[in-house]
């Protein structure tokens, strides 16, 4: 239910009990929030280990200097990912967004909160429906439980919602709605209409109905650790490149391009096409990174096996 360094709270059939853990092999990037574990109880309970994962929300880490990635979630069936209606949101993002949910298996939604402080909802929804091909859009006014409705019928009994963010996009307001209490503090935005970091670490929580939701801080940046998301966020730009005149087209000068031809005739915007190049080509320098870390782990291991091979061929009588 939450996880901090070197500890957990864990529920279980006798209720929330806080248990230690080690990092090891069997925690694949590290105990997560919404994991499923084998607890052995006692005065000292320890967590030994996880089961497989589902929906596993995982963002490859963008902070200079940083390296692998960060699970945000285990075990979500769906991902809400929130974008305020004021000050507005960021169609990027949300389509960086979605291609992440749709990598990790979740079952994206958007929801757009703060539907009562928009200038023009209506607007903002024909804005972003184009983009979230297969998803809904859900218009939410928590502090009037306007939309919610919608929200809770995704949240079947056992099954875990997860909201995803920029700080400022109102989630913990959202679950305190959902929950029906402050459980989580809130704020407001800054001066400038930026979000202040309300949730500090990531936890979940039992909704009424048996359901569960998990809570994140906010995350300004997200990066991609593969394209494999990218083809149903773009499923309108993946079609028209079939057209293309060659094969290993680049969209870019190519004659007889078919994605180029669209944005000609306004059929596809350039704004759209910009974000499609700049994902896939993030896509790409990721895959290329894990390559080298996996081939620099591989000749680490069999530099240490030649070392063990050597110094035991020396101490052999």
């Amino acid at each position: 239910m939450r996880v901090d360094r070197g500890e957990c709270d864990v529920l279980t059939s006798d209720g929330l009990v806080r248990a230690h853990w080690r990092p090891s092999d069997a925690f694949t990037g590290g105990l997560s929030v919404g994991d499923q574990a084998t607890v052995t109880l006692g005065e000292y309970s320890l967590v030994t280990d996880i089961a497989p994962r589902h929906g596993t929300i995982t963002r490859t880490e963008v902070a200079p200097g940083s390296s692998g990635h960060q699970v945000l979630a285990a075990n979500v069936d769906v991902l809400a990912i929130c974008e305020p209606c004021h000050p507005g949101p960021t169609l990027a993002r949300l389509e960086r967004m979605l291609a992440l949910a749709w990598e990790s298996g979740a079952l994206p939604v958007i929801v757009l909160t703060k539907a009562d402080l928009a200038d023009d909802l209506e607007s903002i929804i024909q804005d972003v429906t184009p983009l979230a091909i297969g998803v809904d859009v859900l218009p939410v006014t928590a502090t009037t439980g306007a939309g919610l409705e919608h929200i809770r019928a995704l949240i079947a009994p056992g099954m875990t919602l997860a909201l995803l963010g920029r700080p400022g996009a109102g989630k913990s307001t959202l679950l305190n709605a959902l929950l029906g209490e402050e459980a989580m503090v809130t704020s407001r935005l800054r001066a400038d209409g930026r979000g202040r970091h309300t949730t500090t670490h990531r936890q979940m929580l039992m909704l009424p109905g048996g359901g569960f939701v998990i809570d994140t801080p906010g995350v300004k940046s997200v990066g991609l650790a593969s394209s494999e998301g990218l083809e149903q966020v773009f499923a309108d730009v993946e079609a028209l490149t079939r057209h293309c005149r060659f094969g290993d087209c680049s969209h870019t000068v190519e004659p007889g391009c078919a994605v180029l031809d669209a944005v000609a005739n306004d059929e596809l915007s350039q704004r759209r096409l910009d974000s499609y190049r700049k994902l896939q080509r993030e896509a790409a320098y990721q895959a290329r990174r894990a390559d080298a870390r996996l081939a620099a782990a591989e000749r680490a291991k069999w530099k240490s096996i030649h070392k063990e091979l050597k110094r035991s061929a020396r101490i052999r009588p």
